[in-house]
């Protein structure tokens, strides 16, 4: 039995500059043997607000200095439960709701499988992350299914966004470099 197992797990919540954008940090039980944690417990992460439906599961590798994004869905937009299982990554959002007083506006956190943080992504944010370590396992949570028919994009270097990245030269595929800014999008 894994200690505290059988105690209602708990999580702390840390928020952001932007409303709904929330890092948590999950009840870690470790002992000389590794650890246990619970990456997500519908009822357990409802008691705090997230009622969110995960209908998919999407796992990344990617090696140091890989930058992937910015990246969301049109008409079918997601919202995301994210975390690093090895290694280490700058987590970015970006609200792109229109009528959000945050339009435009960031918010960077580092996710790595030491702090094995997590960060929830409301529905109507572009998402992106760069690795720091030598590789990374990212893995993510959707509320609804990829469709690459309804997939948008914003350039990851943005001047108006302007995404300060713990990279230099980042490995970006030739797809991601190049989506539009932001402001040549048409986001109602």
């Amino acid at each position: 039995m894994v200690p505290g197992y059988h105690h209602k797990l708990l999580m702390k919540l840390i928020a952001t500059d932007i409303p709904g954008l929330i890092i948590i940090e999950p009840d870690v039980f470790q002992d000389n043997r590794g650890f246990f944690m619970e990456t997500h417990h519908q009822n357990r992460y409802g008691e705090h607000g997230f009622n969110d439906v995960f209908v998919q599961d999407n796992l990344s590798y990617s090696i140091k200095g890989t930058l992937r994004g910015l990246h969301f869905q049109i008409k079918y937009p997601q919202a995301k439960l994210v975390q690093t299982i090895t290694g280490e990554i700058f987590d970015v959002a970006v609200d792109i709701r229109p009528a959000s007083s945050t339009f435009g506006k960031w918010v960077g956190a580092y996710l790595s499988g030491e702090n094995k943080r997590q960060l929830f992504i409301p529905k109507g944010f572009a998402h992106g992350f760069c690795v720091i370590s030598e590789t990374a396992h990212f893995l993510y949570k959707c509320t609804d299914f990829y469709d690459p028919k309804d997939e948008g994009g914003i350039i990851w270097s943005d001047p108006d966004i302007n995404i300060d990245w713990p990279v230099k030269d980042p490995l970006v595929s030739s797809k991601d470099n190049k989506l539009p800014r932001l402001s040549s999008l048409n986001i109602s």
